[in-house]
């Protein structure tokens, strides 16, 4: 029966797990401390599941996913909670591994804490994949900073075009300096920034070749319809989870008073930024370049034409709101905003029509 179900709550930490019970009719719980290993938890779980039903969850963290795994390879039921979202009492100054994990157990037993999806293993690799390109990504930025700043420090300015192009490469891998000390650091430097973009190209490879598998083929096919966005994005998209973006504004408003901030931030940093950037590409008026009409090409009517109509929307909307005075980046944060409706109203006529199917 529910009400004979065994609650636990587990506080992770990088060695060591706190683990709090909340026993059927118990007002207060159990608390133990095991070691973070395989044999130690399925000990735990083997002798509380003789006892009764048996519910676990912790908070997403250290552990990631391997620890939900363990514990649903036991039969017990695990749910992984969004720490954000978890209630916590104003005013406590006081934390601690054991009272995290009593506060835990007693909002378990009750339905205050929000669970997060868990992805299958598949997914989680994916995941790991794209965010292992984002992370070269900025290393590519910051080599290129740290090139160009050791440029400038030294008199050796490009201004003929824009940066990074082959003739800008052509023009640093020219630069020569006398004293030995600086031009081995230059050359370390270049080096890097090549070796981080070599890394990068490796990666979009691997990205692409997994977004032409399934279950990835057909859902990045949609979104690639949408103007700014192309397999890598589609895939970030994808792997991030699009329902969690901190691209709502702040707000703190009572009685009668309403004051509202500047965006939350608060959720997936990946798949917002990838928003943003494709977000800047609707200050252009709608068109359906070469590009664009070669990833539409075999793509369900409804999808393209939805995209057509996020083109003229948003359009519209980013001159709207330059036009009354709205800075640019303010406004294609509000672009950003109604971009993830379109994108979210095309994936999930994806799930019906599969469903229906």
């Amino acid at each position: 029966m529910e009400n004979d179900t065994i609650y636990v709550a587990l506080d992770d930490s990088k060695r060591k797990l706190v683990v709090a019970i909340l026993r059927f009719g118990a007002a207060e719980p159990e608390e133990q401390e095991i070691p973070k290993d395989a044999q130690h938890i399925q000990r735990l779980f083997r002798r509380l599941r003789r006892e009764g039903p048996v519910q676990a969850c912790y908070e997403a963290g250290v552990s990631g996913y391997d620890l939900y795994r363990q514990i649903t390879a036991c039969e017990v039921t695990c749910q992984v909670i969004a720490p954000a979202l978890t209630p916590r009492r104003p005013g406590q100054r006081v934390k601690t591994d054991r009272r995290d994990a009593r506060k835990l157990v007693r909002l378990f037993r009750v339905g205050e804490l929000t669970p997060i999806h868990v992805p299958n293993e598949a997914e989680e690799a994916a995941r790991d994949l794209v965010r292992c390109r984002e992370a070269v990504r900025r290393d590519v930025v910051r080599w290129r900073h740290r090139l160009l700043k050791l440029l400038d420090r030294h008199g050796r300015l490009w201004g003929a075009e824009k940066n990074w192009t082959q003739r800008h490469w052509s023009w640093i891998r020219a630069q020569h300096f006398a004293l030995a000390a600086l031009q081995r650091a230059f050359e370390a430097t270049v080096f890097a920034l090549e070796q981080a973009l070599a890394r990068q190209a490796a990666l979009d490879q691997e990205i692409a070749a997994l977004a032409g598998t399934a279950p990835y083929r057909e859902a990045v096919g949609w979104l690639r319809c949408f103007r700014g966005i192309g397999t890598l994005s589609a895939m970030v998209l994808l792997a991030e989870i699009m329902a969690y973006l901190g691209l709502v504004p702040s707000e703190y408003s009572s009685g009668e008073t309403q004051r509202r901030g500047g965006l939350t931030k608060a959720g997936n940093p990946h798949a917002r930024r990838v928003l943003v950037e494709a977000a800047w590409h609707y200050r252009h008026r709608p068109t359906i370049g070469r590009a664009l009409a070669s990833r539409s090409q075999a793509q369900p009517e409804e999808v393209v034409g939805h995209a057509w109509r996020a083109q003229q929307r948003l359009h519209w909307r980013y001159r709207h709101l330059v036009g009354h005075g709205k800075r640019p980046p303010v406004a294609i944060a509000a672009i950003a905003r109604e971009l993830v409706g379109f994108l979210w109203a095309a994936m999930t006529r994806r799930e019906t029509r599969r469903q229906v199917a």
